[in-house]
C-alpha cells in the first residue's frame, strides 16, 4: 500500500463495460520527507485509481496496486491496477504527527 493524494478526476465515457459506473481518480503518490522525517512529499508520479470510498480531492488516501487491487470482492473482475482502499485521518512516524486530515487548509 501507498499513501497517495486527490489530484482530480477522470472521465472516460468510452470504455470496457465492466469499468463503467465506476469513479477514476487521479492520484499521486507520496512518501516520508527523507532528510527532515517531519512531512509527507510527492513522488513524483501520478496513477489513475478506482474509487469506492469517495474520496475527493485534496485529500490523502491509501492506496494498493497491481493484483491486490483486484482482490476485493468488487474488483476481482475488473481490469485496474491501483485502487482506493482507505482515506488517510492521520499519519505518525517517530511518535510525531507527519499529516492530519485537520491541519489541512481548505481553499
Amino acid at each position: 500500500m501507498f499513501i497517495a493524494k486527490v489530484t482530480g478526476s477522470l472521465v472516460a465515457t468510452q470504455k470496457v463495460e465492466a469499468m463503467s459506473g465506476y469513479k477514476l481518480l487521479m492520484v499521486e503518490p507520496y512518501r516520508l520527507d527523507a532528510k527532515s522525517r517531519d512531512s509527507l512529499v510527492t513522488t513524483g508520479r501520478t496513477f489513475v485509481a478506482i474509487d469506492m470510498l469517495g474520496a475527493g480531492e485534496g485529500q490523502f488516501v491509501l492506496i494498493t496496486q497491481g493484483s491486490s487491487a483486484r482482490m476485493t470482492p468488487e474488483t476481482k473482475s475488473l481490469p485496474i491496477d491501483t485502487l482506493v482502499v482507505g482515506i488517510v485521518d492521520t499519519v505518525y512516524v517517530d511518535q510525531m504527527c507527519v499529516f492530519g486530515r485537520d491541519q489541512v487548509k481548505k481553499g
